[in-house]
């Protein structure tokens, strides 16, 4: 087991990653920009080290910075979280240069699915169910025009470096494809460094479900059953919850998925923890969409239906350890949701509140857990991403998850910035959430906010 681990991120996934290390037994090591100098992960390491200034690009981003910290302090692993490094293969081959772990896959596996049109291609080889579409990137407008018009309007332009719903277009006519696809890509340069896109298949309505996987160096691979990740907002998860309340999501449906997640991870060599995001259409049939090649935000409730903590089977991995759970050892146990508290004001389109927390209030209680790096009197800084923390509810079935989410949203107090916490409360309120009758589009379509909006 490592001796030392860095932690290349902040906010609640550094803290999460803390804590786990210190229950192996690890010292770790934050790293720190200067708007972070007093946030929760740098105060609570056994290190902390300044890698730069506020913007992202001038720390959180500089690789140089991240591992002459590991070598200055002499960690011997680098833990990246997600978002910044997590997903950046370039990061990953220069951290076995210089002879440290990272805990991740390979970055030739990370290279592959970091190209969602190369992973789709790949998936597609391994007989993994995928999406109509481009063979990998598309070149010019004459090729998009005629795949456009062969697979039917309406067709989705995609980033292929992209993620977290970034460089995406839907395209309903031929009128609208070359503007949409200049957009795609304008953004998609912005977003990833990398301009390219292709086009597939839009599937209406569909839910967005993912598997979790965890895979050792010695090909033993394991699913740890589905998250239900169809409540977004432009392509941006809200909330989530395990197992999914569709009603096609029956066992033999999950068991194909997981199934297919399993060899998704074993045709691309991968290791440690990953998601494999499928889209399910109104048929109950499932098509591969992409891999993460990290932890996810929304771990948390796959661990409180499983009992199996991720960032700790991420250290067991990497250090060289076999899988001790086996497939059959994994059991879903009630219904687990997670709700997403963010700094922002939704009645102004959402739009980040960073500023000072000047009271707080945190709910507790049996089955309550809220993943956070804030404190009273905490600077929220406007470099970084709006979210709080995560508050996560586990119960004996989805109606009593529901129970404890009303009440502890409810007793969730942020005064100082604007919050998502009453927008939240209004969403599970929703007839379509209670009845879990609800799909990707939902909040596209549907103004919760109205009646607020009229007030004012």
């Amino acid at each position: 087991m490592f001796k030392k681990v860095l932690i290349a991120n902040r906010g609640e996934i550094a803290v999460r990653i803390i804590r786990a290390c210190r229950e192996l037994g690890i010292h770790t090591v934050a790293v720190y920009s200067t708007a972070d100098r007093h946030a929760l992960h740098a105060k609570i390491a056994d290190e902390a080290v300044c890698i730069g200034s506020a913007q992202s690009k001038d720390s959180y981003l500089d690789m140089r910075a991240v591992i002459s910290a590991c070598e200055i302090t002499g960690a011997d692993a680098i833990h990246p979280g997600f978002g910044f490094l997590s997903e950046n293969p370039a990061f990953a081959r220069m951290c076995e240069k210089c002879g440290i772990t990272f805990i991740g896959p390979r970055a030739q596996s990370i290279e592959m699915l970091g190209d969602k049109a190369q992973a789709k291609e790949t998936m597609k080889a391994a007989g993994v169910p995928v999406i109509m579409g481009s063979d990998g990137a598309i070149s010019n407008i004459h090729a998009a025009h005629t795949l456009a018009r062969d697979l039917g309007y309406p067709v989705l332009v995609k980033a292929s470096a992209g993620g977290g719903g970034r460089g995406i277009r839907i395209v309903r006519s031929d009128d609208e494809l070359e503007a949409q696809m200049t957009a795609a890509k304008q953004e998609a340069l912005a977003c990833f460094g990398n301009d390219e896109v292709y086009i597939e298949k839009f599937i209406e309505d569909p839910k967005h479900i993912e598997i979790q996987i965890l895979a050792d160096n010695y090909g033993d691979v394991i699913h740890l059953g589905e998250r239900d990740c169809s409540m977004q907002r432009r392509n941006q998860k809200v909330l989530e919850e395990s197992p999914s309340p569709a009603s096609f999501m029956t066992e033999d449906l999950r068991q194909r998925m997981g199934r297919a997640a399993c060899t998704a991870a074993k045709v691309c060599g991968y290791r440690n923890a990953g998601t494999i995001e499928f889209l399910v259409d109104k048929n109950g049939d499932f098509y591969f969409m992409e891999m993460n090649t990290r932890i996810q935000v929304e771990h948390p409730i796959t661990e409180a239906v499983t009992g199996i903590d991720l960032v700790k089977q991420q250290l067991l991995i990497a250090s060289g350890e076999r899988l001790s759970i086996k497939q059959e050892d994994v059991k879903i146990n009630g219904h687990a949701i997670e709700c997403r508290i963010n700094a922002e004001n939704p009645l102004l389109d959402f739009r980040p509140s960073p500023g000072r927390i000047e009271s707080l209030f945190i709910p507790g209680g049996f089955g309550v857990r809220v993943d956070t790096a804030v404190y009273q009197g905490y600077e929220i800084p406007p470099y970084y991403d709006s979210m709080i923390g995560k508050l996560i509810v586990h119960g004996r079935d989805r109606q009593e998850a529901i129970a404890k989410m009303k009440w502890a949203l409810s007793e969730f107090i942020v005064d100082g910035v604007a919050t998502n916490v009453d927008f939240q409360l209004k969403l599970i309120r929703t007839e379509a959430f209670l009845k879990g009758d609800y799909d990707n589009g939902f909040l596209n379509r549907t103004d919760i906010l109205a009646d607020e909006r009229s007030k004012n």
